[in-house]
């Protein structure tokens, strides 16, 4: 008798502006499917987690951090168990993502929504980046795959030299940036390195392929300013 095929239950399925996004749950966990494309699950999130907590030892207690990406809440959870931060924003584009953690997800983001120290902004983490003027101690970065191989194009811009001087612009003085890859992204790091401060580099080994690789980098006063490059500010495309 051949192995029992797994059971895929769909959750839920919404069209969004950006095309379909499905929920769905299969062996005991959570998976989220945009446009046919795997994006991320619930099996795993060291990498996700270990994010959040190297940036939460550089920064003084009653910290702001900002969050970017919701996922599937792993990043989120590990800001709401820790007492360090006074205020966590979150920056997520899909609004159904957001309900979701309301909901299916709630448990794997710890409930972090119901927190009275998260505030959740629905937008492109860009265009809100380019619009705010508040400033953080932290700023960890978990949108799309990373620097190197994104599912939607747009994104990519958050990680050249233009994104990247606009991260440094919200962060205070001695604040960290602290960025999610699925790979090694050795030319990202060079451009951390010189647009922001000193970098760490923390890989975490998965069960199949390249381990993930968090970059941290902090924001020192020899780092280029935005405001010294004449590409701040342009256009998404």
């Amino acid at each position: 008798m051949g192995p029992v095929a797994e059971t895929v239950t769909v959750v839920d399925r919404v069209v969004t502006s950006r095309g379909e996004l499905v929920l769905r749950h299969s062996a005991g966990h959570f998976e989220i499917i945009s446009n046919g494309v795997f994006l991320m699950d619930t099996r795993a999130g060291g990498s996700e987690r270990l994010l959040v907590r190297e940036a939460l030892k550089l920064v003084p207690a009653g910290a702001r951090i900002l969050v970017g990406g919701l996922g599937v809440g792993f990043s989120l959870a590990e800001a709401v168990a820790s007492p360090v931060p006074a205020e966590i924003v979150v920056v997520e584009i899909e609004k159904t993502l957001v309900d979701w953690h309301r909901g299916s997800l709630a448990g794997h983001s710890g409930h972090a929504l119901d927190d009275p120290r998260v505030r959740i902004v629905t937008a492109d983490i860009v265009t809100w980046l380019r619009a705010t003027r508040e400033v953080f101690d932290a700023i960890c970065l978990d949108v799309d795959n990373g620097p190197e191989w994104t599912v939607f194009p747009p994104n990519a811009e958050l990680y050249d030299d233009a994104g990247t001087m606009l991260l440094r612009d919200r962060l205070t003085d001695g604040g960290v940036l602290a960025a999610w890859s699925a790979s090694a992204a050795p030319a990202y790091a060079a451009r951390l390195a010189v647009l922001i401060g000193p970098v760490a580099v923390h890989e975490v080994a998965v069960p199949r392929g390249e381990p993930d690789v968090v970059y941290l980098a902090r924001r020192t006063a020899d780092g280029v300013r935005g405001g010294d490059r004449g590409d701040r500010g342009r256009g998404r495309r």
